[in-house]
């Protein structure tokens, strides 16, 4: 049996006239050619914005203004007040460099016990605008 995580399984929809592609970053082979798979619809867009979420300023060549700048926010006091700070900079990657979605909400929860934030990201993908996406995204400083 296979099983699948966030962010991994594929949603083909028939009703969509746009089909979102990529190239799979964990380079999975095909098994017809043993060229890189890609990633289809929301499991492009979840992959997309967890990579612009993770992205720091100056990390994308010739683009220095992409990036979310928030492992910088993970060394600061964990309070609600950073974590109020780090879900709208989130917010603001994704409104500015995300054209394929349509944001509804960002929760940053901080976790003392573990010295994390459960960041929860809620969405629609626009050429699905009726299926409600969850993705969360756990952010720890890693020393």
């Amino acid at each position: 049996m296979v099983q699948y995580y966030d962010a991994q399984s594929k949603n083909n929809n028939k009703r969509s006239g746009r089909i979102y592609t990529d190239l799979d970053l964990f380079f999975g082979k095909k098994t017809s050619n043993s060229d890189v798979q890609d990633v289809t619809d929301i499991k492009a867009v979840k992959r997309s914005i967890r990579n612009l979420v993770l992205l720091n300023h100056y990390e994308k060549p010739f683009h220095p203004e992409i990036g979310s700048g928030i492992r910088d926010m993970l060394f600061e006091n964990m309070s609600t007040m950073t974590a109020i700070i780090l879900a709208r900079k989130i917010e603001d990657v994704i409104e500015n460099f995300e054209p394929r979605v349509r944001l509804i909400s960002v929760r940053a929860d901080p976790n003392l016990d573990r010295n994390e934030y459960e960041v929860t990201i809620e969405f629609f993908v626009v050429n699905t605008p009726t299926e409600l996406v969850d993705l969360t995204v756990f952010l720890e400083v890693l020393r």
